[in-house]
């Protein structure tokens, strides 16, 4: 049975991490996938730049049916259909295309779009997105963009995404972020080179205790109401509204 859209939308909340897995083979992704999955991180966007990600996704699906498994770089809505029907339970995208988040939303998936700029957010949360994936944020000053942004937007969840590691991440976390997109700077390309999980396993216990640090240094701020807002995001169904090698 697929996932619910409320279950993806609060275990991405919970977490407050969203490996991109993006490499040159089906391979390697699906190694990476399985490190970091097997390191208490439940979540993976698999981006349409992976060769062959369509199949991919679907044996990630079909060999564990608990993971969060969905798909980035989606550019067009036939390509949307395509990762739904591979068993995606979230979309995302790397700039505002209003399409897709319709699509999306008629589908009752999750979906999280790129956007940058405040009216580039304003659009996508009115179309109905789940978060708003800031990319690549670290272009307008990273956390204190991110920071910048939550003002104005109290109630509009946002994933940062491009500049996240272990220098920013809590930063991140503490600048009103309610999760975090993360690639090279969690998956490093020689730890699958060379097929070392514990790298990546290391990181990923980094960063989930990043996340847990600074959001149990968060008192009741318009972040928290930020997370919380998207448990009661509406069903638009039913009309309710690091990348440092570890020591060895």
């Amino acid at each position: 049975m697929a996932m619910n859209k409320d279950t993806v939308r609060n275990r991405i909340v919970e977490i407050g991490i969203v490996p991109a897995i993006r490499f040159s083979s089906a391979e390697d992704a699906l190694f990476a996938a399985e490190a970091i999955s097997g390191s208490g991180i439940p979540i993976l966007e698999v981006t349409m730049t992976v060769p062959g990600a369509l199949e991919v996704i679907s044996e990630l699906v079909r060999s564990n049916p608990e993971l969060v498994v969905g798909a980035g770089t989606v550019s067009d809505v036939e390509t949307a259909r395509r990762c739904l029907d591979a068993g995606a339970v979230f979309l995302t995208t790397p700039g505002l295309d209003v399409s897709i988040v319709e699509f999306a939303k008629k589908e009752n998936t999750v979906v999280f779009p790129g956007a940058l700029t405040p009216s580039e957010i304003m659009v996508a949360w009115k179309a109905g997105s789940d978060f708003v994936k800031v990319f690549p944020c670290s272009v307008l000053g990273g956390p204190d963009y991110i920071k910048a942004l939550a003002k104005p937007f109290p109630a509009i969840p946002l994933i940062a995404s491009g500049g996240v590691n272990q220098q920013t991440a809590a930063a991140f976390i503490h600048a009103g972020a309610v999760a975090l997109g993360i690639g090279r700077d969690l998956i490093h390309a020689d730890a699958i080179q060379h097929r070392e999980r514990g790298w990546i396993r290391e990181l990923s216990w980094r960063y989930l205790k990043m996340v847990r640090d600074a959001r149990s240094r968060l008192q009741t701020t318009p972040q928290q109401q930020r997370r919380e807002s998207v448990r009661r995001r509406p069903d638009p169904r039913d009309g309710r509204r690091l990348a440092i090698r570890p020591a060895s």
